[in-house]
């Protein structure tokens, strides 16, 4: 994943959490907060609720490629803005169909970009 497409603060995290709108799914929340840059950038926050490290990474490994393959070019529209998301698994997201996570990702972003 390219670094400048990444959430790295408390700050960025936090700011989202708390401005961003939120978008609930079977397999995870989402939060998104328009931002001023050029591209989309992605924030995880893998709790051990939904197991220990090995199931952590991979949970984690699985969303950086949803949101490789569908943020860019699939779900913004011309006039969108570009958004901060932070994605929260839950532990039904483990054992889930790739696709119907990748169904449900484009599902929340549409609903993330729309304006309020």
């Amino acid at each position: 994943m390219v670094t400048a497409a990444t959430l790295r603060t408390r700050a960025e995290f936090t700011a989202v959490q708390d401005r961003g709108r939120r978008v609930s799914t079977p397999y995870f929340t989402m939060l998104g907060l328009p931002n001023a840059r050029t591209c989309d950038r992605l924030g995880i926050i893998a709790s051990r609720k939904i197991g220990g490290a090995v199931v952590r990474n991979r949970a984690k490994r699985r969303l950086r490629e949803i949101f490789r393959s569908e943020a860019p070019d699939q779900t913004r529209q011309d006039d969108a803005p570009y958004v901060d998301l932070v994605l929260i698994p839950r532990r039904e997201f483990v054992n889930a169909p790739f696709t119907t996570l990748q169904s449900d990702f484009r599902a929340a972003m549409r609903k993330v970009r729309r304006s309020r």
